[in-house]
Protein backbone atom coordinates (compact mmCIF):
# COMPACT_ATOMS: atom_id res chain seq x y z
CA UNK A 1 0.00 0.00 0.00
CA UNK A 2 2.64 2.35 0.60
CA UNK A 3 3.42 1.75 -3.45
CA UNK A 4 -0.11 3.24 -3.57
CA UNK A 5 0.95 6.06 -1.82
CA UNK A 6 4.57 6.88 -3.54
CA UNK A 7 2.79 6.69 -7.03
CA UNK A 8 0.06 9.18 -6.46
CA UNK A 9 2.69 11.52 -4.83
CA UNK A 10 5.17 11.37 -7.65
CA UNK A 11 4.01 14.67 -9.20
CA UNK A 12 1.49 12.94 -12.37
CA UNK A 13 -1.30 10.53 -11.82
CA UNK A 14 -2.89 8.22 -14.01
CA UNK A 15 -6.22 10.25 -13.46
CA UNK A 16 -4.53 13.30 -15.94
CA UNK A 17 -4.65 10.11 -18.51
CA UNK A 18 -8.55 9.73 -17.43
CA UNK A 19 -9.58 13.40 -18.26
CA UNK A 20 -7.68 13.45 -21.17
CA UNK A 21 -9.97 10.66 -22.84
CA UNK A 22 -13.19 12.65 -21.13
CA UNK A 23 -11.94 15.76 -23.16
CA UNK A 24 -11.42 13.50 -26.44
CA UNK A 25 -14.46 12.24 -25.72
CA UNK A 26 -16.91 15.10 -25.33
CA UNK A 27 -14.76 17.05 -28.05
CA UNK A 28 -14.93 14.65 -30.91
CA UNK A 29 -17.92 12.05 -30.67
CA UNK A 30 -20.09 14.12 -28.30
CA UNK A 31 -19.37 17.68 -30.40
CA UNK A 32 -19.41 15.91 -33.62
CA UNK A 33 -23.03 14.36 -32.74
CA UNK A 34 -24.44 17.18 -31.04
CA UNK A 35 -23.33 20.51 -30.93
CA UNK A 36 -22.74 20.53 -34.99
CA UNK A 37 -26.04 18.69 -35.98
CA UNK A 38 -27.38 22.15 -36.54
CA UNK A 39 -25.32 22.98 -39.80
CA UNK A 40 -26.89 19.99 -41.47
CA UNK A 41 -30.28 20.87 -41.00
CA UNK A 42 -30.46 23.22 -44.07
CA UNK A 43 -28.59 21.39 -46.56
CA UNK A 44 -29.95 18.32 -46.37
CA UNK A 45 -33.73 19.91 -46.36
CA UNK A 46 -32.78 21.73 -49.02
CA UNK A 47 -31.11 17.71 -50.83
CA UNK A 48 -34.11 16.24 -50.26
CA UNK A 49 -37.03 19.23 -50.95
CA UNK A 50 -38.38 18.96 -47.49
CA UNK A 51 -39.38 21.24 -44.48
CA UNK A 52 -36.52 21.24 -42.12
CA UNK A 53 -38.78 20.13 -39.33
CA UNK A 54 -39.24 16.60 -41.47
CA UNK A 55 -35.17 16.35 -41.46
CA UNK A 56 -34.66 17.63 -37.61
CA UNK A 57 -37.45 14.72 -36.41
CA UNK A 58 -34.13 12.93 -36.71
CA UNK A 59 -32.31 14.65 -33.85
CA UNK A 60 -36.35 13.93 -31.63
CA UNK A 61 -35.55 10.19 -32.03
CA UNK A 62 -31.87 10.82 -31.40
CA UNK A 63 -33.06 12.04 -28.00
CA UNK A 64 -35.84 9.56 -27.48
CA UNK A 65 -33.30 6.70 -27.86
CA UNK A 66 -30.79 8.06 -25.68
CA UNK A 67 -33.53 8.62 -23.10
CA UNK A 68 -34.31 4.68 -23.74
CA UNK A 69 -30.32 3.67 -23.71
CA UNK A 70 -29.65 5.60 -20.37
CA UNK A 71 -30.44 3.10 -17.82
CA UNK A 72 -29.06 0.09 -19.72
CA UNK A 73 -25.85 2.11 -20.44
CA UNK A 74 -25.67 3.00 -16.34
CA UNK A 75 -26.14 -1.10 -15.55
CA UNK A 76 -23.50 -1.58 -18.19
CA UNK A 77 -20.78 0.93 -17.03
CA UNK A 78 -21.52 -0.40 -13.33
CA UNK A 79 -21.18 -3.69 -13.90
CA UNK A 80 -18.91 -4.05 -17.23
CA UNK A 81 -15.31 -3.08 -18.44
CA UNK A 82 -15.41 0.72 -19.42
CA UNK A 83 -12.84 0.11 -21.58
CA UNK A 84 -15.51 -1.92 -23.75
CA UNK A 85 -18.78 0.32 -23.19
CA UNK A 86 -17.35 3.65 -24.57
CA UNK A 87 -15.47 1.60 -26.98
CA UNK A 88 -18.08 0.61 -28.72
CA UNK A 89 -20.02 3.69 -27.95
CA UNK A 90 -17.69 5.71 -29.86
CA UNK A 91 -18.03 2.99 -32.79
CA UNK A 92 -21.94 3.14 -33.18
CA UNK A 93 -21.60 6.85 -33.22
CA UNK A 94 -18.77 6.62 -36.44
CA UNK A 95 -20.35 4.45 -37.84
CA UNK A 96 -23.70 6.12 -38.14
CA UNK A 97 -22.09 9.19 -39.22
CA UNK A 98 -21.35 6.76 -42.05
CA UNK A 99 -24.81 5.80 -42.21
CA UNK A 100 -26.22 9.40 -42.72
CA UNK A 101 -23.57 9.92 -45.43
CA UNK A 102 -25.32 6.88 -47.03
CA UNK A 103 -28.99 8.06 -46.60
CA UNK A 104 -31.04 8.29 -49.56
CA UNK A 105 -34.41 8.73 -48.26
CA UNK A 106 -35.34 10.79 -45.05
CA UNK A 107 -37.09 7.93 -42.74
CA UNK A 108 -33.47 6.69 -43.38
CA UNK A 109 -32.20 9.47 -41.03
CA UNK A 110 -34.75 8.13 -38.98
CA UNK A 111 -33.38 4.77 -38.04
CA UNK A 112 -29.68 5.98 -37.84
CA UNK A 113 -30.75 9.19 -35.66
CA UNK A 114 -32.06 6.39 -33.37
CA UNK A 115 -28.52 4.18 -33.21
CA UNK A 116 -26.47 7.26 -32.79
CA UNK A 117 -28.45 8.29 -29.83
CA UNK A 118 -27.83 4.58 -28.47
CA UNK A 119 -24.28 4.97 -28.57
CA UNK A 120 -24.17 9.37 -27.81
CA UNK A 121 -26.05 8.56 -24.72
CA UNK A 122 -23.30 7.33 -22.53
CA UNK A 123 -20.58 9.44 -23.58
CA UNK A 124 -22.56 12.50 -23.15
CA UNK A 125 -23.99 11.71 -19.92
CA UNK A 126 -22.14 9.34 -18.52
CA UNK A 127 -18.61 8.81 -19.27
CA UNK A 128 -17.02 11.83 -18.05
CA UNK A 129 -18.92 12.09 -14.17
CA UNK A 130 -18.78 8.37 -13.58
CA UNK A 131 -15.01 8.54 -14.84
CA UNK A 132 -14.17 11.22 -12.42
CA UNK A 133 -16.34 10.19 -10.18
CA UNK A 134 -13.51 6.70 -9.78
CA UNK A 135 -10.64 8.62 -10.18
CA UNK A 136 -10.61 11.69 -8.20
CA UNK A 137 -12.17 12.37 -4.28
CA UNK A 138 -10.70 16.50 -5.07
CA UNK A 139 -11.11 18.37 -8.18
CA UNK A 140 -14.06 16.23 -9.04
CA UNK A 141 -16.28 19.42 -10.07
CA UNK A 142 -13.10 21.00 -12.14
CA UNK A 143 -12.51 18.38 -13.98
CA UNK A 144 -16.21 17.64 -14.55
CA UNK A 145 -16.66 20.99 -15.96
CA UNK A 146 -13.23 21.39 -17.86
CA UNK A 147 -14.04 18.13 -19.70
CA UNK A 148 -17.71 19.18 -20.52
CA UNK A 149 -16.43 22.70 -21.91
CA UNK A 150 -15.08 20.48 -24.56
CA UNK A 151 -18.65 19.82 -25.99
CA UNK A 152 -18.96 23.77 -26.79
CA UNK A 153 -15.17 23.99 -27.62
CA UNK A 154 -15.34 21.03 -30.05
CA UNK A 155 -18.05 22.71 -31.53
CA UNK A 156 -16.52 26.24 -31.92
CA UNK A 157 -13.54 23.90 -34.07
CA UNK A 158 -15.50 21.72 -36.24
CA UNK A 159 -18.64 23.68 -37.35
CA UNK A 160 -16.59 25.61 -39.57
CA UNK A 161 -14.66 22.72 -40.64
CA UNK A 162 -17.69 21.21 -41.52
CA UNK A 163 -19.55 24.01 -43.35
CA UNK A 164 -16.70 24.48 -45.42
CA UNK A 165 -17.38 20.53 -46.61
CA UNK A 166 -20.90 21.42 -47.18
CA UNK A 167 -20.35 24.42 -49.17
CA UNK A 168 -17.60 22.69 -51.21
CA UNK A 169 -20.49 20.23 -53.75
CA UNK A 170 -24.21 19.94 -53.95
CA UNK A 171 -23.49 17.01 -52.07
CA UNK A 172 -20.92 18.15 -49.60
CA UNK A 173 -23.21 17.53 -46.47
CA UNK A 174 -22.52 13.34 -47.63
CA UNK A 175 -18.51 14.45 -47.45
CA UNK A 176 -18.69 16.22 -44.36
CA UNK A 177 -20.88 13.34 -42.20
CA UNK A 178 -17.96 10.82 -43.67
CA UNK A 179 -15.05 12.88 -42.80
CA UNK A 180 -17.01 13.15 -38.85
CA UNK A 181 -17.37 9.39 -38.95
CA UNK A 182 -13.79 9.31 -39.76
CA UNK A 183 -12.40 12.05 -37.43
CA UNK A 184 -14.72 9.85 -34.38
CA UNK A 185 -13.30 6.68 -35.00
CA UNK A 186 -9.61 7.49 -35.36
CA UNK A 187 -9.47 10.52 -32.58
CA UNK A 188 -11.78 8.45 -30.14
CA UNK A 189 -11.12 4.07 -30.04
CA UNK A 190 -7.34 4.80 -29.03
CA UNK A 191 -8.36 6.15 -25.47
CA UNK A 192 -11.49 4.46 -25.15
CA UNK A 193 -9.42 1.49 -26.17
CA UNK A 194 -6.23 1.49 -24.59
CA UNK A 195 -6.47 4.43 -22.24
CA UNK A 196 -9.57 4.04 -20.57
CA UNK A 197 -9.88 2.35 -17.36
CA UNK A 198 -13.05 2.06 -15.00
CA UNK A 199 -11.29 2.38 -11.57
CA UNK A 200 -7.93 2.96 -9.84
CA UNK A 201 -7.53 -0.36 -8.42
CA UNK A 202 -7.86 -1.55 -12.28
CA UNK A 203 -4.12 0.42 -12.68
CA UNK A 204 -2.53 -0.81 -8.67
CA UNK A 205 -3.49 2.99 -7.97
CA UNK A 206 -5.42 5.17 -5.31
CA UNK A 207 -7.93 7.79 -6.71
CA UNK A 208 -6.47 11.31 -7.65
CA UNK A 209 -6.36 13.03 -3.87
CA UNK A 210 -6.37 10.17 -1.63
CA UNK A 211 -3.28 10.52 -0.14
CA UNK A 212 -3.61 14.03 0.57
CA UNK A 213 -6.55 13.31 3.11
CA UNK A 214 -4.45 12.68 5.99
CA UNK A 215 -5.68 10.27 9.30
CA UNK A 216 -6.44 12.69 12.22
CA UNK A 217 -3.47 10.74 14.21
CA UNK A 218 -0.98 13.08 11.38
CA UNK A 219 0.63 10.08 9.60
CA UNK A 220 -0.19 10.78 6.53
CA UNK A 221 -1.98 7.57 5.66
CA UNK A 222 -4.40 7.81 3.27
CA UNK A 223 -8.48 7.89 4.59
CA UNK A 224 -9.04 5.49 1.82
CA UNK A 225 -5.78 3.63 1.74
CA UNK A 226 -7.18 0.17 0.46
CA UNK A 227 -7.92 0.87 -3.06
CA UNK A 228 -10.10 -2.28 -3.54
CA UNK A 229 -12.30 -0.49 -0.32
CA UNK A 230 -16.39 -0.65 -1.55
CA UNK A 231 -17.26 3.51 -2.38
CA UNK A 232 -19.77 4.52 0.05
CA UNK A 233 -23.30 5.98 -0.71
CA UNK A 234 -26.89 4.53 -1.30
CA UNK A 235 -28.12 1.84 -4.27
CA UNK A 236 -30.09 2.95 -7.27
CA UNK A 237 -32.94 1.13 -5.59
CA UNK A 238 -32.62 2.68 -2.57
CA UNK A 239 -32.29 6.52 -3.60
CA UNK A 240 -35.31 5.80 -5.80
CA UNK A 241 -37.29 5.78 -2.78
CA UNK A 242 -36.01 9.46 -1.43
CA UNK A 243 -37.76 12.38 -2.10
CA UNK A 244 -34.28 14.06 -2.45
CA UNK A 245 -33.93 11.78 -5.89
CA UNK A 246 -37.24 13.22 -7.46
CA UNK A 247 -36.03 16.74 -6.31
CA UNK A 248 -33.06 15.90 -8.61
CA UNK A 249 -35.00 14.70 -11.20
CA UNK A 250 -37.24 17.76 -11.47
CA UNK A 251 -33.87 20.06 -11.38
CA UNK A 252 -32.57 17.82 -14.17
CA UNK A 253 -36.13 18.05 -16.53
CA UNK A 254 -36.60 21.79 -15.49
CA UNK A 255 -32.99 23.14 -16.12
CA UNK A 256 -32.66 21.20 -19.49
CA UNK A 257 -36.13 22.73 -20.62
CA UNK A 258 -34.44 26.42 -19.37
CA UNK A 259 -31.00 25.50 -21.16
CA UNK A 260 -33.19 24.94 -24.77
CA UNK A 261 -33.89 28.95 -24.42
CA UNK A 262 -30.19 29.18 -25.73
CA UNK A 263 -31.88 27.79 -28.85
CA UNK A 264 -33.65 31.26 -29.79
CA UNK A 265 -31.88 33.77 -28.68
CA UNK A 266 -30.49 34.52 -31.98
CA UNK A 267 -34.22 34.69 -33.65
CA UNK A 268 -34.85 36.54 -30.05
CA UNK A 269 -32.22 39.68 -31.53
CA UNK A 270 -33.77 38.89 -35.37
CA UNK A 271 -37.26 39.93 -34.06
CA UNK A 272 -35.58 43.46 -33.55
CA UNK A 273 -35.12 43.90 -37.68
CA UNK A 274 -37.57 46.47 -37.68
CA UNK A 275 -37.08 48.85 -34.50
CA UNK A 276 -32.92 48.06 -33.82
CA UNK A 277 -31.27 46.68 -36.93
CA UNK A 278 -28.09 46.52 -35.19
CA UNK A 279 -29.43 44.42 -32.73
CA UNK A 280 -30.74 42.21 -35.74
CA UNK A 281 -27.30 42.29 -37.67
CA UNK A 282 -25.28 41.08 -34.36
CA UNK A 283 -27.91 37.73 -33.74
CA UNK A 284 -25.06 35.37 -34.68
CA UNK A 285 -22.52 36.93 -32.26
CA UNK A 286 -25.88 36.94 -29.43
CA UNK A 287 -25.87 33.10 -29.90
CA UNK A 288 -21.49 32.77 -29.41
CA UNK A 289 -21.70 34.86 -26.38
CA UNK A 290 -23.91 32.40 -25.10
CA UNK A 291 -21.52 29.32 -25.89
CA UNK A 292 -18.52 30.83 -24.62
CA UNK A 293 -20.44 31.57 -21.52
CA UNK A 294 -21.62 28.29 -21.26
CA UNK A 295 -17.57 26.98 -21.34
CA UNK A 296 -16.14 28.90 -19.29
CA UNK A 297 -19.15 28.56 -16.93
CA UNK A 298 -18.88 24.90 -16.78
CA UNK A 299 -15.15 25.59 -15.79
CA UNK A 300 -16.73 27.87 -12.96
CA UNK A 301 -19.08 25.92 -11.52
CA UNK A 302 -17.28 22.73 -11.26
CA UNK A 303 -14.31 24.85 -9.35
CA UNK A 304 -17.23 26.18 -7.37
CA UNK A 305 -19.51 23.55 -6.54
CA UNK A 306 -15.60 21.30 -5.06
CA UNK A 307 -16.02 24.43 -2.47
CA UNK A 308 -19.83 23.98 -1.75
CA UNK A 309 -22.10 22.21 -4.38
CA UNK A 310 -25.07 24.34 -2.82
CA UNK A 311 -22.74 27.54 -3.70
CA UNK A 312 -22.26 26.06 -7.19
CA UNK A 313 -25.78 25.94 -7.54
CA UNK A 314 -26.66 29.71 -5.96
CA UNK A 315 -23.75 31.02 -8.93
CA UNK A 316 -25.17 29.25 -11.72
CA UNK A 317 -28.83 30.52 -10.69
CA UNK A 318 -27.99 33.79 -9.66
CA UNK A 319 -25.79 34.89 -13.18
CA UNK A 320 -28.44 32.74 -15.40
CA UNK A 321 -31.13 35.23 -13.70
CA UNK A 322 -28.85 38.12 -14.50
CA UNK A 323 -27.96 37.04 -18.11
CA UNK A 324 -32.45 36.75 -18.65
CA UNK A 325 -33.03 40.45 -16.59
CA UNK A 326 -30.04 41.79 -19.47
CA UNK A 327 -31.44 40.63 -22.66
CA UNK A 328 -35.56 41.13 -21.62
CA UNK A 329 -34.99 44.33 -20.10
CA UNK A 330 -32.09 46.31 -22.21
CA UNK A 331 -32.20 44.47 -25.65
CA UNK A 332 -31.82 48.05 -27.23
CA UNK A 333 -27.74 48.05 -25.79
CA UNK A 334 -26.05 45.51 -27.83
CA UNK A 335 -22.81 45.23 -24.62
CA UNK A 336 -25.43 44.77 -22.33
CA UNK A 337 -27.29 42.04 -24.35
CA UNK A 338 -24.33 40.45 -25.06
CA UNK A 339 -23.15 40.14 -21.34
CA UNK A 340 -26.63 38.52 -20.42
CA UNK A 341 -26.43 35.87 -23.03
CA UNK A 342 -22.97 35.02 -22.00
CA UNK A 343 -24.47 35.44 -18.40
CA UNK A 344 -27.08 32.67 -19.85
CA UNK A 345 -24.36 30.28 -20.76
CA UNK A 346 -23.38 29.71 -17.23
CA UNK A 347 -26.83 28.89 -16.18
CA UNK A 348 -26.74 26.98 -19.59
CA UNK A 349 -23.58 25.26 -18.09
CA UNK A 350 -25.81 23.77 -15.12
CA UNK A 351 -27.31 21.06 -17.08
CA UNK A 352 -24.62 18.68 -17.54
CA UNK A 353 -22.25 20.27 -14.77
CA UNK A 354 -24.17 20.63 -11.59
CA UNK A 355 -26.76 17.78 -12.10
CA UNK A 356 -23.67 15.17 -11.94
CA UNK A 357 -22.38 17.12 -9.05
CA UNK A 358 -25.81 16.92 -6.77
CA UNK A 359 -26.32 13.28 -7.43
CA UNK A 360 -22.99 12.41 -6.41
CA UNK A 361 -22.88 15.10 -3.35
CA UNK A 362 -26.28 13.31 -2.12
CA UNK A 363 -26.50 9.77 -2.69
CA UNK A 364 -22.57 9.14 -2.83
CA UNK A 365 -20.19 7.34 -5.43
CA UNK A 366 -21.46 3.52 -4.19
CA UNK A 367 -24.03 3.11 -7.31
CA UNK A 368 -23.81 6.39 -8.82
CA UNK A 369 -23.69 5.30 -12.63
CA UNK A 370 -27.11 3.57 -12.20
CA UNK A 371 -28.67 6.55 -10.12
CA UNK A 372 -26.96 9.05 -12.54
CA UNK A 373 -28.35 7.49 -15.64
CA UNK A 374 -31.91 7.22 -14.40
CA UNK A 375 -32.10 11.05 -13.56
CA UNK A 376 -30.32 11.60 -16.99
CA UNK A 377 -33.23 10.09 -18.59
CA UNK A 378 -35.60 13.02 -17.49
CA UNK A 379 -32.98 15.46 -19.36
CA UNK A 380 -33.30 13.83 -22.54
CA UNK A 381 -36.66 13.03 -22.44
CA UNK A 382 -37.18 17.06 -22.03
CA UNK A 383 -34.68 17.55 -25.02
CA UNK A 384 -37.22 16.21 -27.01
CA UNK A 385 -39.77 18.27 -26.77
CA UNK A 386 -38.47 21.60 -25.03
CA UNK A 387 -38.17 23.47 -28.40
CA UNK A 388 -41.20 22.77 -29.15
CA UNK A 389 -42.38 23.88 -25.89
CA UNK A 390 -40.32 27.57 -26.15
CA UNK A 391 -41.47 27.82 -30.00
CA UNK A 392 -45.60 27.91 -28.56
CA UNK A 393 -44.36 29.91 -25.97
CA UNK A 394 -43.34 32.37 -28.81
CA UNK A 395 -46.07 32.11 -30.95
CA UNK A 396 -48.26 32.81 -28.38
CA UNK A 397 -49.17 36.42 -26.91
CA UNK A 398 -46.65 36.64 -24.47
CA UNK A 399 -43.94 36.40 -26.75
CA UNK A 400 -40.36 36.36 -26.12
CA UNK A 401 -41.55 38.22 -22.81
CA UNK A 402 -43.13 35.28 -21.73
CA UNK A 403 -40.59 33.30 -22.82
CA UNK A 404 -37.87 34.99 -20.63
CA UNK A 405 -40.46 35.08 -17.41
CA UNK A 406 -40.70 31.08 -17.59
CA UNK A 407 -36.96 31.27 -17.51
CA UNK A 408 -36.83 32.91 -14.70
CA UNK A 409 -39.49 30.57 -12.72
CA UNK A 410 -37.53 27.69 -14.72
CA UNK A 411 -34.01 28.44 -12.44
CA UNK A 412 -35.65 29.63 -9.23
CA UNK A 413 -37.53 26.21 -9.03
CA UNK A 414 -34.03 24.39 -9.98
CA UNK A 415 -32.28 26.35 -7.02
CA UNK A 416 -35.28 25.24 -4.76
CA UNK A 417 -34.96 21.35 -5.84
CA UNK A 418 -31.29 21.93 -5.57
CA UNK A 419 -31.17 22.91 -2.00
CA UNK A 420 -34.00 20.78 -1.11
CA UNK A 421 -32.42 17.50 -2.50
CA UNK A 422 -29.14 18.72 -0.22
CA UNK A 423 -30.61 19.18 2.78
CA UNK A 424 -32.67 15.83 2.53
CA UNK A 425 -29.63 13.21 1.54
CA UNK A 426 -29.81 9.48 2.89
CA UNK A 427 -27.47 9.45 5.79
CA UNK A 428 -25.44 6.66 4.20
CA UNK A 429 -24.58 8.74 1.18
CA UNK A 430 -20.55 10.30 1.75
CA UNK A 431 -20.84 12.70 -1.08
CA UNK A 432 -18.97 15.78 -1.47
CA UNK A 433 -19.15 19.14 0.46
CA UNK A 434 -22.62 20.29 0.22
Amino acid sequence: MARNNATTRSGFHYAYLIVLSCIVMTCLPCALVLSCAGIFFTPVSEFFGVPKASFTLYFSVLNLAMMATLPVAGKLLAVRDSRAVLSAATALCGLSMFGMASCQQIWQFYLVGAVLGIGVAPLIYLAVPTLINAWCVKRVGFFVGLCMAFTGIGGVIFNPLGTSIIQSSPEGWRQAYLVFGIIILVGTLPFTLFVVRGKPADKGLLPYGADEVETADGTGTSAGADATAPAKGVSAADAMHTPAFWAIVAFCGLITLNQTVYQFLSSYALSFSDSLPQIAAASGIVASAAMAGQAIGKVFLGSVSDRSVRLGAVCGIAVGAVGVLLMWGMPSVLALLLVGAFCFGVVYAMTTVETPLLVRSVFGSADYANIYSRVSMVGSLMSAVAAVFWSLVIDSAGGYGLMFALSLVCMAACLALAIYALAHAPKESAGSER
